[in-house]
């Protein structure tokens, strides 16, 4: 399949030894009912047979696929690197182990034509099971768009959500912090910093078919925050800056003092955006940490 012209799309995948669940998201590419879109993978570093396995398909030539390999830097540094990539309009991220319904592209594509625009930071739309059930909760159906932060703090809106953002504005925003010695930093910081500058158009329309594998990140979370803690700290600091509210700073102030604490910074209180918070969290922030060093198993966590 050649194609010349610059799709709006592109959907792009991080991966790392994934090379057995692989197959599901290109298989449902393949049964896009518009193929406007690149598909562009992120190899983080695979030593599975992923690269062997993509070029078979790139040789099939059934869909436009862009394959990059890089050392492997974690979730977030995969994302970085997919923005560095990204030339089309709109990207919307689809994990490995995740794949979309028939028609997403499609409705990706035809919603942005009828209504997006530069005053819009993309598009929030929902994600499902396999069995076909919402995950958490539909979006307002009385909106028309509203940043990601009012969706959940003023809405309500409760579950994972899936967004295709415009590439021009991430690109705007500074990458995800690569830390030495760590391969995770929440990838909400940037969906935070979107948040400040434009809102959502709302599209209540399944857009991704999600499954929480037991090696995914999700499903390790307790783990994720132990190995690290700067990656998390970083992050706590934009959520806490940016809060909606003060039940929402405490809260990011309280996983703050814990990745602190993990990672011996003394000089926390210092750095924190929000001192006053930040000092009424400590004690709660304590807790939390002697929770973190003591347990060992793996649970999801809302962040």
């Amino acid at each position: 399949m050649t194609e010349n012209k610059l799709p709006l799309l592109t959907v792009f995948t991080p991966t790392y030894n994934r090379a057995y669940t692989l197959n599901q998201c290109y298989e449902s590419l393949k049964r896009q009912s518009s193929k406007e879109f690149i598909w562009l993978i992120i190899d983080d570093g695979s030593s599975d047979g992923t690269k062997e396995l993509v070029e078979k398909w790139i040789c099939d030539n059934d869909i436009q696929i862009q394959y990059d390999y890089q050392e492997n830097q974690g979730m977030h540094g995969a994302h970085n690197r997919a923005y560095e990539l990204i030339s089309t309009e709109l990207n919307v991220c689809i994990d490995s182990d995740d794949y979309l319904p028939d028609q997403a592209v499609e409705k990706i594509n035809h919603f942005w034509r009828e209504n997006g625009c530069e005053e819009y930071a993309g598009i929030v739309g929902l994600d499902a099971s396999k069995g076909g059930q919402i995950i958490g909760t539909r979006l307002p159906k009385f909106l028309n768009d509203s940043t990601l932060t009012d969706l959940y703090s003023k809405h309500k809106m409760k579950g994972d959500k899936k967004l295709v953002y415009r590439t021009e504005l991430m690109k705007q925003i500074p990458p995800y912090p690569i830390f030495e010695g760590e391969k995770y930093c929440p990838l909400s910081y940037k969906y935070i910093m979107a948040d400040q500058i434009c809102p959502l158009l709302i599209l209540d329309e399944v857009l991704c078919i999600v499954e929480y594998l037991e090696d995914g990140s999700s499903l390790n979370m307790i783990h994720q925050y132990k190995k690290n803690p700067r990656g998390f700290s970083f992050f706590r600091k934009k959520a806490m800056e940016f809060a909606p509210n003060f039940k929402d700073k405490l809260r990011e102030s309280i996983h703050y003092v814990s990745s602190n604490l993990l990672m011996k910074n003394k000089r926390y209180l210092l750095e924190s955006p929000c001192k006053m918070t930040t000092v009424i969290a400590s004690p709660a922030g304590l807790v939390l940490y002697l929770f973190l060093i003591k347990t060992k198993k793996a649970t999801i966590v809302k962040k």
